[in-house]
């Protein structure tokens, strides 16, 4: 559902400061960071319409904004014989408007432990929704 109560509700039920993103899009485009409930409604209104005006879909996605998080990407390759491996994790967290500038592989400063959780996740992930690809 993505009326605007409903978005209002999930904004509510996620907490503050949050983070609404375009659902059909990507690179910052229709990215707004809102830290109460008070700025929600304008947010919501002004992401819709960059959102379509950039992808042609209005749908959002909200999720909690954590403001001193890393970008920590992992590759995955499935095939069509159920084999899945990923190709470790890079760090992708440095960018420039919402646009990658580096990304640097492995990660520095990601504990093994987390590392492999991370890998083990994605796997299990892809296999459970039967991916095939890159």
């Amino acid at each position: 559902d993505q009326s605007d109560d409903a978005l209002v509700r999930a904004a509510d039920a996620i907490g503050y400061p949050l983070l609404i993103k375009a659902a059909a899009g990507g690179g910052g485009k229709g990215m707004r960071i809102v830290g109460d409930a008070a700025g929600l409604a304008d947010a919501i209104a002004s992401s819709r319409r960059e959102s379509a005006a950039a992808f042609g879909d209005d749908r959002l996605l909200l999720e909690k904004y954590l403001p001193r998080s890393r970008h920590v990407e992992l590759q995955i390759f499935a095939d069509d014989h159920g084999n899945v491996v990923h190709l470790f994790e890079r760090d992708c967290s440095i960018q420039r408007r919402h646009q990658k500038i580096v990304e640097e592989a492995p990660a520095p400063g990601l504990a093994k432990k987390t590392r492999d959780r991370m890998a083990r996740a994605a796997i299990d992930l892809v296999r459970s929704i039967d991916y095939r690809g890159a």
